[in-house]
């Protein structure tokens, strides 16, 4: 099941993506839920990102190419960060590139949604905290980066966060391709079957140290191909199963 994020007419709410169509719902997703019946067209909505995450756990040199490729060792436990919750954008906002950075890049991720409150999750457990996926873009100063050490101002810069164009619900996250284009090139080619640790592994880790909650959101990590955006590029990351997430890049006016 697709599930996306929508406004019409100053109204917002979910629907249920079927045949390019959204069939609206009755309440949210991250409980029981009826379809109204109520159908709209897809083109005649604006997607919106597909959440409003409390907050994004993201994970670092988690595909062991992209951590050769800027000159990195596989760390032995996940690298965590956070972006916060105004670096998040949905499917066609701008991402605006920052006035304190020269080398802005692209990072294509499969992005987890979390369903329920969680903490301490066993393995064996995890399926039961995921409402499902969805694709995200890990943009990131990468020049700040470098400069500051600790990527709070590189990675969490407003709209550095796009996600979206809607949550897949039924898929197995194991062996997808996940790919990213700039004006139509393709930068990044790769499969999760590449990362390090599992999106298993991922949330078992992070719900050690803390709460997870209905809505929050988790990015696996980036493979191999980051590279620099400019004003005016047009940026798409596609992960099979799922659909594609586009967004513009402009310079702040």
């Amino acid at each position: 099941m697709r599930i996306a994020r929508f406004s019409i007419d100053g109204n917002v709410g979910f629907g249920v993506v079927e045949d390019n169509e959204l069939d609206v719902i009755k309440g949210h997703p991250f409980a029981e839920f009826e379809r109204s019946g109520q159908k709209v067209p897809l083109d005649k909505v604006r997607l919106l990102p597909p959440v409003l995450p409390n907050k994004v756990v993201a994970i670092g040199r988690n595909y062991a190419e992209h951590a050769a490729e800027l000159g990195n060792e596989v760390p032995d436990a996940p690298v965590t960060f956070f972006k916060p919750s105004t670096s998040v954008a949905g499917p066609g906002d701008p991402i605006v590139y920052p006035s304190f950075s020269q080398e802005v890049h692209h990072e294509a991720e499969l992005a987890v949604v979390i369903g329920r409150m969680c903490r301490e999750v066993p393995r064996e457990r995890v399926k039961d905290v995921i409402l499902g996926y969805t694709c995200a873009n890990d943009v990131t100063a990468r020049d700040v980066q470098r400069r500051e050490k600790q990527w709070a101002r590189a990675k969490g810069f407003d709209t550095s966060c796009p996600l979206g164009p809607w949550i897949e619900t039924e898929l197995d996250p194991a062996d997808l391709t996940i790919m990213c284009t700039v004006n139509g090139e393709q930068r990044q080619l790769g499969r999760t079957s590449e990362m390090v640790r599992s999106v298993e592994d991922l949330i078992v880790h992070i719900t050690e140290a803390m709460t997870l909650l209905p809505g929050d959101v988790v990015l696996t990590g980036t493979p191999a191909g980051v590279g620099p955006l400019h004003d005016g590029d047009e940026v798409a990351v596609t992960i099979e199963g799922i659909g594609t997430l586009t967004n513009k890049v402009i310079k702040r006016g």
